[in-house]
């Protein structure tokens, strides 16, 4: 063999598993898939998702692919939406609402539950918190503490708290289940409730409508996302009428709601995250036990108490994480 010709041979062999590895290195993909607007990697929890995906070594552009949908609120997109990510060929889809969450579960593909999917044992998507089995796992919601939480933070506003309007969407059965979860609660403090359940943008007149004839001493929104596109209207309303409200979501409070008292969304898509690590890494989510959160935020927007003629008792302002001033 000629020199030249074995120098080449021996770059070759150098060079070749390089190349090969370049070759075979593999690319994730990931689907988010909401009932509401789709998720984007560089705002609000996308940004805390992508990020905390990063940080495990998974970069959108580079070894990870993102496929986003969303239905902005037309539900009976949502399987069809389901249907698109998987014929992406997504490793994993990470939802958003109880809908999304069915659609997921429906699908086969491995799905991780992120927020807002409702108590995942009583909706049917996993045979128990320890032993999820089948093709979902996920964060859950404590939907039973957390109403409890909820209505005391409204009575220690409001001491003589004997009458509150829920809002919730009566098309979404995690939420419907939160509901009852909520007056439930609200029962055993003797709390009357007023049910206002909606399934379409319409339907909100109805219920302020309802509220405006027979007044209740305090709102209580569940979020969804039919409630979260309204949630303007529902703010406005209780405004208007001067009636403390309490939310499920800081974000309300800050696009102008009274009170809100939740898990921490950037605990819940960190966490999010690191059941997709390891699920790109190949355990599945039958083997992932469902877990719960473990922060929760109480925000109270003072210009809205003040706007409304309510003052904030300071034992009930020293509890908030958050006072927006």
């Amino acid at each position: 063999m000629r020199r030249r010709e074995f120098l080449a041979l021996v770059s070759c062999v150098a060079a070749c598993p390089v190349a090969a590895r370049a070759q075979t290195a593999r690319v994730y993909r990931v689907g988010t898939l909401t009932a509401g607007p789709p998720i984007s990697a560089a705002a609000d929890r996308g940004k805390v998702f992508f990020d905390e995906l990063a940080k495990r070594g998974y970069v959108v552009g580079h070894n990870l692919v993102h496929e986003a949908r969303g239905a902005s609120g037309k539900l009976e997109l949502v399987p069809q939406l389901m249907q698109e990510l998987k014929a992406a060929g997504v490793d994993v889809v990470v939802t958003i609402s109880y809908p999304a969450a069915s659609a997921a579960k429906i699908s086969g593909v491995p799905t991780v539950l992120a927020s807002g999917s409702g108590d995942p044992v009583k909706t049917g998507l996993v045979e128990s918190l320890a032993h999820p089995g089948g093709n979902v796992t996920g964060i859950a919601d404590d939907a039973s503490t957390l109403s409890t939480k909820r209505l005391s933070l409204l009575t220690a506003l409001l001491p003589r708290l004997h009458h509150v309007a829920m809002i919730w969407n009566k098309d979404d059965l995690g939420m419907s289940m939160r509901y009852e979860t909520s007056a439930k609660a609200a029962q055993g403090l003797g709390i009357t409730v007023q049910p206002l359940g909606v399934r379409e943008p319409d339907d909100f007149n109805e219920a302020f409508e309802a509220m405006t004839r027979d007044p209740p001493d305090a709102i209580l929104m569940v979020s969804d996302s039919l409630t979260l596109l309204n949630r303007k209207r529902v703010i406005d309303y209780a405004a208007t009428h001067r009636l403390p409200a309490i939310y499920e979501a800081e974000s309300i409070v800050r696009d102008g709601g009274l009170m809100s008292y939740g898990a921490d969304s950037s605990e819940s898509f960190e966490r999010a995250a690191a059941m997709v690590d390891r699920i790109f890494k190949g355990t599945t989510p039958a083997d992932l036990p469902v877990e719960q959160p473990t922060r929760y935020q109480f925000v109270i927007n003072l210009k809205t108490a003040k706007s409304i003629g309510l003052e904030i008792p300071s034992t009930l302002a020293a509890l908030a994480d958050e006072v927006i001033e």
